[in-house]
């Protein structure tokens, strides 16, 4: 008798894994790819748009030419947050001098001491890499002054990320 009814809670057994894996492969093939945001090339101007005054608009930074949806930081990055001043634009200076001070504010890397390069480096990869998506370029980032594509021109490389052929 116990055999028997282990038999049988081994077939049942069985039998419900086999009806979850079905569901899970069924699922899986039928569940719509995720959504995918296109990789943008941003001027300066269209960048300031995503400075984080607007309720409904995401809020991008600018690092190393390398433009980051910060808004799931939006209590550190939206309107009247501590680091609003960094967003909307290229703030690769400020992020390597720790600094808010609207001369810092830029791209220009001109002059940074190898502390701030090493900082710059650092937070970078560890904190915007890590924590948040990459939506797109600067122009400066990818273009030459001439406006010509920069050969040079590397994607970061981050496991959410994919470049697609515009580049």
């Amino acid at each position: 008798m116990a055999d028997g009814f282990r038999l049988a809670l081994a077939v049942l057994g069985l039998a419900l894994l086999g009806s979850q894996e079905a569901r899970t492969e069924r699922e899986l093939r039928f569940k719509p790819a995720p959504q995918e945001r296109p990789v943008r090339l941003f001027t300066e101007s269209e960048l300031a748009r995503y400075n984080g005054q607007e309720e409904d608009q995401p809020i991008y930074l600018a690092v190393k030419g390398v433009v980051f949806d910060v808004s799931s930081g939006k209590e550190f990055y939206g309107k009247g947050a501590p680091y609003n001043a960094l967003v909307g634009k290229d703030s690769t200076r400020g992020i390597a001098k720790m600094s808010l001070d609207p001369a810092d504010l830029s791209h220009d890397t001109t002059g940074l001491t190898t502390e701030e390069l090493q900082s710059l480096d650092e937070t970078f990869n560890n904190v915007y890499k890590a924590k948040y998506p990459i939506v797109g370029y600067t122009a400066q980032r990818i273009l030459n002054e001439d406006g010509s594509p920069n050969p040079d021109f590397k994607p970061e490389d981050q496991p959410h990320f994919s470049i697609k052929d515009e580049f």
